[in-house]
C-alpha cells in the first residue's frame, strides 16, 4: 500500500466529516436570512451555524452518525483500483482511531459493531474509468437519519392523503417527490438535499439518484425540463412550512438535482435519496504516479464539477 495514498485519503475523510463544503454553507445562510426574527426555525440554523463553525475548527465531526463511507472512483485506464481499496480501508480505520469517524460499521445479523467501520458493505467504492491523466475521488459520508426518508416510487401511485393519483409523467414524478419531502418533515434532519432520478430498474435508480448529491448546489441541469422541475420543487418545498428540523419556517430544501434514465415500458420508477444539512461530501484529485492531492473539490460554490 501507499502511504502518500492513505494519508491523502485520511485528509479526504478528515475534512468531508468535519468540514461542510463551500455551496452548502452558503445555501444554509441564504435559510438564515429568510426566517424571521426569533423563530424557532432561525434558532435551528443559528444553532446549526455554531456547530458547523466548531467542528471545522476543531476537525470534530459535525454530526454522531458520520455516515455510511461511499468513495466515488474516476481513474486512468489501467489503474490498480485493488491496491486503492486496501489503502482506503487503512485509511478509514486510522480515521475511525484517530476519531475524525466514529464507530458505524454494525454486523446486521449479530449487531456487533466491528470497531473500526470495516466490514462487508463498508465502506462502499463506485469505480470508474476514463480517458483522462488523473484521479478524481468522491467522498460522501451519508448519516442513516436522512438515508431511512429516502423513498422509491412506482408509477402510477395512487396519493391517498392528497386524494390524487401520480400518473407516467412529470406531473406525476413531481407529485411524489413532493410527498417524499413531506414524510420527511423533520425526520431528515431538514433543510434536506435532495436527488432523484426518474426511471431506470429499482437498485440502480437508487444509486443515480444518491449521485445527483454529488452536484453542487448551485450547478444547472443541461436538460432545460429537468433544470425547470429542480427549481419548482426546490420553491413549492419551501413553501410547505416543513422549516429546519421540522420546526416550521421558509428553510426545508437547499437544493434539489434530477437526472433521468431509460426504463423497460413495464416499469417507472421515481428515486428520491434524502440528504440532512449535514451533507458531507467533499473531493481531491490525485496523481496517479505519486499518489499526491492535486485539488480539492467543492472549494467554491459555484465550481462546476461534472459526474463523469
Amino acid at each position: 500500500m501507499s502511504t502518500t495514498l492513505q494519508a491523502s485519503l485520511l485528509d479526504l475523510i478528515r475534512r468531508t466529516s468535519s468540514d461542510l463544503p463551500t455551496d452548502i454553507r452558503e445555501a444554509m445562510e441564504r435559510g438564515r436570512a429568510v426566517e424571521m426574527k426569533d423563530s424557532r426555525a432561525l434558532m435551528a440554523l443559528d444553532t446549526i451555524d455554531c456547530n458547523i463553525a466548531t467542528a471545522a475548527a476543531e476537525s470534530a465531526p459535525i454530526c454522531q452518525d458520520t455516515g455510511m463511507i461511499k468513495f466515488y472512483v474516476h481513474y486512468p485506464i489501467g489503474y490498480d483500483t485493488l491496491t486503492f481499496e486496501d489503502t482506503a480501508r487503512a485509511a478509514v480505520a486510522e480515521a475511525t482511531a484517530i476519531g475524525y469517524l466514529r464507530q458505524n460499521s454494525v454486523d446486521s445479523l449479530t449487531g456487533k459493531n466491528t470497531g473500526n467501520n470495516l466490514g462487508p458493505g463498508t465502506p462502499q467504492f463506485h469505480f470508474q474509468a476514463w480517458r483522462k491523466d488523473f484521479i478524481d475521488i468522491r467522498l460522501m459520508l451519508k448519516g442513516g437519519g436522512c438515508e431511512n426518508v429516502g423513498a422509491q416510487y412506482s408509477l402510477p401511485f395512487e396519493l391517498k392523503e392528497l386524494g390524487k393519483k401520480a400518473g407516467r409523467d412529470i406531473e406525476g414524478v413531481k407529485l411524489v417527490v413532493l410527498d417524499a419531502v413531506w414524510k420527511a418533515q423533520g425526520k431528515g434532519c431538514a433543510p434536506g438535499y435532495i436527488g432523484v432520478c426518474i426511471g431506470s430498474d429499482r437498485a440502480h435508480g437508487l444509486e443515480m439518484a444518491k449521485e445527483q448529491l454529488l452536484r453542487t448546489v448551485s450547478d444547472t441541469n443541461p436538460d432545460a425540463q429537468l433544470n425547470a422541475l429542480e427549481a419548482e420543487i426546490t420553491r413549492i418545498c419551501n413553501g410547505l412550512g416543513i422549516g429546519p428540523m421540522g420546526f416550521g419556517g421558509n428553510t426545508s430544501l437547499l437544493g434539489c438535482k434530477i437526472t433521468s434514465q431509460n426504463r423497460l415500458p413495464a416499469s417507472f420508477f421515481v428515486s428520491v435519496s434524502y440528504a440532512c444539512w449535514a451533507h458531507r461530501r467533499r473531493g481531491i484529485t490525485l496523481d496517479p504516479t505519486t499518489d499526491e492531492i492535486t485539488g480539492w473539490l467543492y472549494e467554491e460554490a459555484t465550481q462546476k464539477l461534472a459526474l463523469h
